[in-house]
């Protein structure tokens, strides 16, 4: 029940493929001759190459990979907690040998990807969009009557990981978010040391529609491009509607 593959669709990007042992895993691939990159872990069923044009009109300067995790998109392979994050950081390493500098975006499931990666690398940036405390919070709650601890074997702790993170780390939140609660996504938010994080909410908008918002990707392009963290920014709130 944890994981909705999206399946192999024509598209008209370039993909790269990464081999981790029996597994090949294929990434969209643009503008890889720039200096500095973006890595996207997607959310559960989502179809990356759809958020393609997107990022490419935002980033024109960064070199893009859009990931396809195993099972996901023709990627080979069977979706678990570990394999994912093996494969993050088997990608992220290999990237980092050709892009000076990478940051790395996270949405929904692909949050608790981009929290275990920047765990253990050093990340000058982080974005977390949706994002949990841990899968087992979000379903405990969901279903109070269930043992979730015991029933689910992969957990996503990114709460657990949160103080090892030294990379400036943007939240963007949905209000309307009923998949994630905004109470979970706050939790992780109040783990991380407060001169490293800031937030954005969505009024408005829910976790499947988050990047319909007007400032959506603007945001993200401004905390890019930012040297340092306004902490003054930590309180503002964005007030939106959907067009």
């Amino acid at each position: 029940l944890l994981y909705f593959p999206s399946k192999a669709t024509n598209h008209p990007f370039k993909e790269i493929k990464f081999q981790n042992k029996d597994v090949a895993l294929r990434l969209i691939a643009s503008n890889e001759n720039a200096e500095d990159a973006i890595i996207y872990f997607g959310g559960n069923a989502e179809a990356v190459y759809a958020s393609h044009d997107d990022f490419s009109h935002y980033f024109k300067t960064r070199a893009l990979y859009l990931l396809n995790y195993r099972g996901y998109g023709g990627s080979g392979g069977t979706p678990r907690e570990k394999e994912l994050y093996e494969d993050a950081l088997l990608i992220y390493d290999a990237l980092h040998l050709k892009h000076k500098n990478i940051t790395l975006i996270g949405r929904s499931l692909g949050s608790g990807v981009a929290t275990y990666v920047a765990a253990n690398r050093d990340i000058e940036k982080l974005v977390l969009i949706t994002p949990f405390d841990s899968i087992q919070a979000v379903a405990q709650e969901k279903f109070p009557i269930y043992p979730m601890q015991l029933m689910l074997f992969d957990k996503y702790d990114s709460i657990a990981r949160a103080r090892d993170i030294k990379a400036q780390t943007l939240f963007l939140i949905a209000e309307d978010d009923t998949l994630v609660p905004n109470e979970n996504s706050l939790k992780l938010y109040d783990a991380f040391a407060p001169q490293k994080v800031q937030k954005e909410i969505f009024k408005g908008y829910d976790h499947n529609n988050i990047q319909l918002a007007p400032l959506y990707y603007k945001t993200m392009q401004q905390f890019l491009v930012a040297h340092r963290i306004n902490a003054s920014s930590d309180a503002h709130i964005h007030s939106q509607r959907g067009r």
